[in-house]
């Protein structure tokens, strides 16, 4: 970059940084508000009864999706990444993948034909391809000639992303789950439109970075870094086995919900189903293509390269488990905790929820009313849009806060038919089936009459009329809108109407229930509140080895499932519904928090260390398959949460990620002096 060019970018600054940065900032924001918005809603939607305009999936299914999406969205930026490095430039992908998934959660928006789902999803995992890797691409451009500025830069950025994340799940989820699904896609699509129409019109402040690049010949003589190094050129058998380990992963990946859900499966050979030992056979050739080209290395690359491949496995694995907040962990939340506040802890939760909403949207606006003294008079435009974005976030989180305090709980009653069953052993047990307005009651069926809480932002009196519905246990209130959706969607899909006729027979007061999205923001908070404390430890002369960040982060995110594990042993064998404490919950995330504060941040920053520069690039991408790896393997193994429990127990599920990863952080650490020994003196 030209001194003339730095001049111009560090001519108008915010927080000691350039202006361009905080328009990275919101960009950013309103991305992982629309992805992690989404994602809070998506697995929730998908499991939800047809009535409240789900899809009534099993959670196999939902996963089943939920895991190629998540797994797809981290594969395409490898292909995003070179378009923008050799074609387009950084700023055209950005454009182009942010308007590519503001049509996505558009289509997702759209509840009147299933295909529009698959297509918004489609949509994202290009768009996002496009977006992701050129963000910071821009970033570490506008910082070349100032390294010393670059650390604050992304810890900058970065609480962008956690804010995005924080503000996403809490609003789309709440309105996906309150209001309508439909409504919370929707929402997403709408900041990510601005996010893209903001950066589009401010996108002059970052001068001639991020632009296409000039067409130039291919340097001929890579520079080697250390004696003894040489280049390791493609040989003709790497190259074909890239193809086949790309072809074999991309269609496991997709025939997976194709089977799923759909019913078919290219993998099925006369009857029998060969998924299983198709990826074992294209995760062996491609761990031979790995070691086949690292054993042709030198031996400082080549010990480095062991040491990313441990790290690799150590990172597939965590993110196998970290990835259940957006599947079975919301599940769980969904189906098996207390939600309910009473008392005083409705008024701590209403109170505490409150802070952490306002607090922190307080100070990035702020952030932005930086930003427009500095930007408004060349960019009015672009910063119209983005002001315009905050008076729908504010006036979004008053309404929310609003519903929730004028909201009422209701113990209402309602008819079942209670009948006892003689198993072979002599043993007698009772069901209760509600009365719908489908049922037909015979003369000679026992009527007993049960009761739910149903808590609304309605006026109701004891003695008064309702219409609700039982979804995974759980009972909705249908109000006059609700009631003529549902009825619509079940008569189109053709099923017997699961409406429950019920009376309300007492009012209560200072009752709230907490949405089970809201659980998924905790990650977001305990990042920013721990974040800082962990940077400072970096820092210091106690600061931990890879291998021990590593082993740390695994152990701590075993900790977490342990929570789980305990909070969920009162639960029987099979049980489709509970109240556990949200404490078990909390304190999952807490952990889970704190092991990826060990694990996430660094995990980039070792690569770029341990591999010669001109490799990079290279290993960034194989970095990104080891993540894709572990989402779509946390989409398999959360799907498997129905099954385990029924013929275990929900303890027994969660044990398997509790015990896994803290046998391999044990490893990790174990091993320490090996792996210090292969990285060759990085630190």
């Amino acid at each position: 970059m030209s001194n003339k060019s730095r001049e111009d970018i560090f001519s108008s600054t915010v927080l000691g940084h350039p202006s361009g940065l905080f328009v990275l900032f919101f960009t950013e924001m309103w991305e992982r508000f629309s992805y992690y918005g989404m994602r809070a809603i998506l697995v929730l939607f998908l499991i939800s009864s047809v009535g409240i305009g789900g899809w009534d999936w099993t959670s196999r299914e939902a996963l089943a999706l939920y895991g190629t999406y998540t797994a797809m969205v981290y594969l395409t930026p490898i292909l995003g990444g070179y378009l923008a490095d050799k074609h387009i430039g950084y700023r055209k992908a950005v454009v182009w993948g942010a308007i590519i998934m503001a049509a996505g959660h558009g289509f997702m928006s759209l509840e009147f034909a299933k295909i529009f789902l698959y297509i918004g999803i489609g949509l994202l995992i290009i768009g996002n391809g496009l977006f992701k890797p050129n963000m910071t691409s821009i970033i570490s451009h506008m910082y070349q000639d100032t390294p010393e500025k670059k650390d604050g830069a992304y810890t900058i950025f970065y609480m962008g992303v956690n804010a995005g994340a924080f503000l996403g799940i809490m609003l789309c989820g709440y309105i996906g789950e309150k209001v309508s699904w439909s409504y919370g896609f929707g929402l997403a699509g709408i900041f990510m439109l601005i996010g893209a129409l903001q950066f589009y019109l401010a996108q002059g402040i970052f001068g001639e970075i991020g632009l296409a690049p000039d067409v130039k010949e291919t340097e001929k003589n890579p520079v080697l870094e250390f004696e003894g190094d040489r280049l390791n050129p493609f040989t003709q058998l790497d190259k074909i086995l890239i193809g086949v380990c790309a072809f074999i992963g991309i269609s496991w990946i997709i025939n997976d919900p194709l089977s799923a859900i759909g019913g078919i499966n290219f993998l099925e050979i006369g009857g029998a189903d060969i998924s299983g030992w198709y990826i074992l056979t294209g995760v062996i050739l491609f761990l031979f293509l790995i070691f086949s080209r690292i054993f042709r290395a030198p031996e400082q690359t080549r010990d480095r390269m062991i040491a990313i491949v441990i790290f690799a496995v150590m990172t597939v694995c965590f993110w196998a488990c970290f990835e259940q907040a957006g599947g079975s962990m919301t599940i769980f939340a969904n189906d098996y905790t207390g939600r309910i506040m009473a008392g005083s802890w409705s008024t701590i939760f209403i109170v505490v929820n409150i802070l952490i909403t306002v607090v922190p949207i307080a100070i990035i606006t702020y952030v932005l009313f930086l930003l427009f003294k500095q930007t408004f008079a060349k960019y009015a435009i672009s910063n119209i849009f983005l002001g315009a974005s905050f008076v729908i976030i504010w006036g979004l989180v008053f309404w929310m806060i609003n519903r929730n305090l004028n909201s009422n709980a209701f113990v209402v009653e309602y008819d079942t038919i209670e009948s006892v069953e003689t198993s072979a052993d002599g043993k007698q047990s009772t069901t209760y089936t509600n009365v719908l307005e489908s049922t037909t009651v015979n003369p000679g069926d026992k009527i007993v009459k049960k009761t739910a809480t149903i808590i609304e932002p309605v006026d109701l009196t004891v003695g008064g009329k309702l219409n609700i519905m039982e979804v995974r246990g759980k009972y909705i209130f249908l109000n006059d809108e609700k009631l003529k959706t549902a009825r619509t969607m079940i008569s189109e899909a053709g099923k017997a109407s699961p409406i429950i006729a019920a009376t309300v027979t007492e009012v209560k007061e200072n009752e709230v229930e907490i949405p089970a999205t809201w659980f998924g923001i905790l990650n977001s908070l305990f990042i920013i509140i721990f974040a800082p404390l962990f940077s400072k430890w970096w820092e210091s002369k106690y600061n931990p080895s890879a291998a021990s960040k590593y082993g740390l982060g695994l152990i701590l995110l075993g900790i977490g499932f342990g929570a789980l594990a305990f909070g969920s042993m009162g639960i029987e064998s099979g049980a489709k519904v509970a109240t556990v404490s949200i404490v078990w919950l909390i304190l999952a995330y807490l952990f889970h928090t704190l092991g990826e504060l060990c694990l996430s941040p660094v995990a980039l920053s070792y690569i770029s260390k341990l591999v010669p520069g001109r490799m990079i690039a290279l290993m960034f991408g194989v970095w990104y398959i080891a993540i894709a790896i572990g989402n779509k393997t946390a989409g398999v193994m959360g799907g498997r949460i129905e099954e385990i429990t029924a013929e275990y127990s929900l303890t027994t599920f969660f044990l398997i990620f509790t015990i896994v990863p803290i046998v391999l952080g044990l490893i990790g650490i174990l091993l320490n002096p090996v792996i210090k020994k292969l990285m060759h003196g990085v630190r």
